[in-house]
């Protein structure tokens, strides 16, 4: 009896976890799937992420991010990461963006800059 053991190979460390569509992912939805979507964007929750983005913030935005989230926990029962805060507020932000569009919060304050 072998005393080796048996790793397994990048192949299957890096396989696909599910299964490929079978047509083709457009960027731009056909009309008829853009006028069945609802107008309001949900974030995505708690699910398993597959991309990732880096974003830099000051201590003091950390530190306010940081008592946004526990005063939702304390004021109103609702645990939540920091990720899961930070895309509620990306969510409504785009959401209000894509209903205002110039007349949008987004488009007053990156104007100010």
């Amino acid at each position: 009896m072998s005393r080796r053991v048996s790793m397994p190979t990048a192949d299957d460390l890096f396989r696909p976890t599910e299964e490929e569509p079978s047509s083709p992912v457009r960027a731009v939805p056909d009309q008829q799937e853009a006028a069945e979507e609802p107008l309001r964007r949900r974030p995505s929750g708690r699910v398993r992420h597959d991309e990732k983005m880096t974003v830099y913030v000051t201590s003091a935005e950390l530190l306010h991010l940081e008592q946004t989230r526990l005063a939702l926990r304390a004021q109103h029962g609702l645990a939540v990461d920091r990720g899961r805060l930070v895309r509620e507020a990306l969510a409504l932000v785009l959401e209000e963006f894509e209903s205002r569009g110039d007349d949008s919060a987004l488009v007053r304050r990156l104007s100010e800059e």
